[in-house]
């Protein structure tokens, strides 16, 4: 039963990282679904919610009022919530040269502020931004092209990390590089399961208010999206780019993240149904398994204790060495050559542990789970998204 258990854990363990994404990108490269793109220019409100970002509010504007896009088409809406540094200010300065709009809301939360601000827009499509990424000038004509097709409900656009100096900002890059690839499979597949947070489009006429408290604004309205029967796509030339961020940093924007997907399985029953969710099997794969892989290394831990000798005495020594090595990466100094390796599985187990602790939000407001991110940047370097 031993063996039995821990070659199990292993084969879902190697299943969850590799073997479905593997599996992905083969139907991907052998996929027919296609997207009638078009060269289109919608009326599109750019909606940016911001709490205390007066560090990036005005350079976010710029960037996103001189897009290659029609300035008669392309407006801003700012909701402020609840900022109490000078993002209302700067808001309110803005607000007086046109284009943009501001809104100022006691402090409830992004899907709250969200909420209240889809009333305010009556534009064909709303592009979700946040305060921190800059946009390159063709992202939102790249995201637009896609709405040609009716068929397409929601695009998503891509996150671009700058150069990371720490092997944790390096760590964390990759990782981002390894999601991106499995968003684009999913994409060329059929529909994306969320979209990139910081930069997606979404049809007017799709919005939804969003739960009270709900943590994963761009998974909740893309998959409302998906389980209308639209599609929700990646447009890959659509960039934004973005700081890096440490492995502390990363760490609890991850409890956060997979803290709000169990609070989606509770608000969102479809995403369970087979019959209702045509993604099914990539949700449960993509997302579920991930959430129990904390679960999967466990019982990997344990079963290897009780396997017959050698193998125990094998598999036990290849873990314990495994953490020890991902443990010591913290002690390392950044020019040091086992960087190389370290670095990676300290983010690895770092990145697992956050979604064991991400059952937290069983037990505690979802709210709590906001966090300062901290990214490298010229000046002060601590904000939050």
């Amino acid at each position: 039963m031993s063996a039995v258990l821990f070659m199990a854990s292993v084969a879902l363990i190697v299943w969850t990282l590799a073997g479905y994404p593997l599996w992905l990108s083969r139907r991907a490269a052998g996929s027919r679904a296609t997207i009638a793109a078009a060269d289109i220019t919608p009326h599109v409100t750019a909606l940016i919610p911001v709490h205390n970002g007066e560090r990036f509010l005005a350079a976010k504007l710029e960037s996103v009022l001189a897009a290659d896009y029609p300035s008669d088409l392309l407006d801003v809406l700012v909701v402020s919530d609840g900022s109490t540094d000078g993002t209302d200010a700067i808001g309110a300065e803005w607000a007086a040269r046109g284009r943009v709009r501001f809104l100022r809301l006691p402090k409830g939360g992004k899907a709250a502020a969200l909420t209240a601000a889809f009333p305010m827009i009556s534009a064909e499509i709303v592009l979700l931004t946040d305060v921190r990424q800059q946009l390159e000038p063709g992202c939102i004509r790249a995201l637009m092209r896609a709405f040609a097709d009716p068929a397409i409900g929601a695009v998503s656009g891509t996150l671009k990390i700058r150069s990371g100096e720490t092997a944790g900002e390096a760590s964390t890059g990759l990782y981002w590089k390894y999601e991106s690839w499995i968003r684009a499979n999913l994409s060329r597949v059929d529909s994306l399961l969320g979209a990139t947070g910081p930069i997606y489009a979404i049809r007017r006429t799709l919005v939804r208010p969003l739960p009270v408290g709900c943590i994963l604004d761009d998974m909740w309205l893309p998959m409302q999206v998906v389980l209308d029967g639209y599609r929700a796509i990646l447009a890959s030339d659509a960039v934004a780019w973005d700081y890096p961020t440490s492995l502390t940093s990363e760490f609890g924007r991850k409890v956060r993240t997979q803290a709000g997907l169990y609070q989606l399985l509770g608000v969102e029953k479809r995403l369970l149904n087979p019959a209702a969710n045509r993604l099914f099997a990539s949700f449960v794969n993509l997302k579920l398994f991930r959430l129990l892989l904390p679960y999967f290394l466990l019982a990997a831990l344990f079963s290897s204790i009780f396997l017959a000798s050698p193998w125990r005495e094998i598999c036990v020594a290849a873990q314990l060495v495994f953490y020890m090595l991902a443990a010591l990466d913290s002690v390392l100094s950044d020019g040091h050559s086992l960087k190389r390796v370290t670095a990676p599985l300290a983010a690895f187990v770092t990145l697992v542990s956050a979604a064991f602790i991400a059952q937290a939000i069983f037990f505690r407001d979802p709210a709590s789970l906001w966090k300062t991110t901290h990214v490298r940047m010229p000046g002060p370097s601590e904000r939050r998204q």
